[in-house]
């Protein structure tokens, strides 16, 4: 798998710096998702990579003049779109899950160590 980190044009993670840039929670949960993903061999980075260019492509050729671009939203439904096309879930159950990440609480993933409930 070629790292995510490592690519550059237009699929290439928002930085500073040189570190990722993560401007809400569920951002980064859902880079965490295709990395893990991709690591655990049920989907390839390539066709991820792929999913995502197509994306971007799409909403460059379709976005209004003045429409905001989101670099992770445009990941996501990359995403959701190989796993989609693996049919190892459906679109909409990942859209449910994503929302439902979405609804924590900030600081839901960073609890002292005394806190062992889920």
């Amino acid at each position: 798998m070629s790292a995510p980190l490592d690519i550059e044009g237009p699929a290439a993670p928002p930085r500073a710096n040189g570190e990722l840039v993560f401007t809400e929670p569920w951002e980064s949960r859902a880079f965490g998702m295709a990395v893990s993903l991709c690591e655990a061999g049920a989907l390839t980075w390539p066709d991820f990579r792929s999913a995502l260019v197509a994306r971007i492509a799409s909403w460059e050729a379709t976005a209004a003049p003045d429409e905001e671009y989101h670099y992770y939203r445009l990941w996501l439904a990359a995403l959701e779109d190989v796993l989609g096309g693996l049919r190892a879930v459906s679109a909409d159950e990942v859209s449910a899950r994503a929302r439902a990440l979405a609804l924590r609480p900030a600081g839901h993933d960073h609890r002292g160590h005394e806190d062992h409930t889920h």
